[in-house]
């Protein structure tokens, strides 16, 4: 009987975790992307919260820990990683919050841009994952010739060493001479990708910055600074699929 009273609704469980509304918390259910112990979950299925082990896509979720979401805007010179044996300033040395945290993917040491930083491990596996193909833009300053040829392969996706990159969303903003200003919407997350697959088109980027990831854009962040996410914003991430 003292067992059954630590019982709680699955639906519940999921919503408490942060991955929305009740109601979208039974699609998850109804879909058979959940899963207790092992086992694929049911509506009307309750759980305890100490002792259960609940995935959603094979990722586990848990209860219990706050969990904390920032956009950081991300000056060059600073390593997307917690922490660097080199003694290279790493991008948590600008946030300035307790607890533990990490950042969502990276961005190289000269790439600027939007970053966002949390303790949430499920929503972090799951905005990463290949499968869901979240979206990704960049403005890009490079240097060198664009040919209709060249923004044509751009579009349709590149041949690089460790394969063929997705077709991508390119538009030039600007062009003068041998320089030219880009704007690119990828899904994937290759090392270095837009770097690399600027250069097997003839350009060289000097300047590259992430704007938008997902339903995230940079308004009202200056470079260097950082906020929390709204709510909504956190709602949005979550519901992305």
């Amino acid at each position: 009987m003292g067992e059954e009273t630590t019982l709680v609704r699955l639906q519940k469980f999921l919503a408490e975790a942060g991955l929305g509304s009740r109601r979208r918390c039974e699609e998850l259910i109804k879909d058979e992307r959940v899963a207790v112990n092992g086992r694929t979950a049911r509506l009307g299925d309750r759980v305890d919260p100490a002792r259960d082990r609940v995935t959603v896509d094979g990722i586990p979720v848990s209860v219990g820990v706050e969990k904390k979401y920032f956009l950081l805007n991300k000056p060059p010179g600073y390593i997307t990683t917690v922490r660097d044996n080199r003694g290279r300033p790493t991008v948590m040395e600008l946030v300035r919050e307790e607890g533990r945290l990490f950042p969502v993917g990276r961005l190289d040491k000269d790439t600027r841009g939007l970053l966002l930083i949390t303790n949430d491990g499920y929503l972090a596996h799951k905005l990463l994952h290949p499968s869901r193909g979240v979206e990704k833009t960049y403005l890009v300053e490079a240097e060198g010739y664009l040919t209709p040829q060249g923004l044509s392969r751009l579009r349709k996706g590149i041949r690089l060493e460790d394969g063929t990159t997705a077709p991508a969303k390119v538009r030039v903003l600007a062009k003068k001479g041998n320089r030219c200003l880009l704007q690119f919407t990828i899904h994937e997350g290759r090392k270095r990708q837009i770097r690399r697959m600027c250069a097997a088109v003839g350009l060289q980027v000097r300047d590259l910055v992430r704007t938008r990831f997902g339903p995230l854009d940079l308004r009202g962040v200056k470079e260097g600074e950082y906020r929390p996410l709204t709510p909504e914003e956190v709602r949005k991430l979550m519901e992305l699929d």
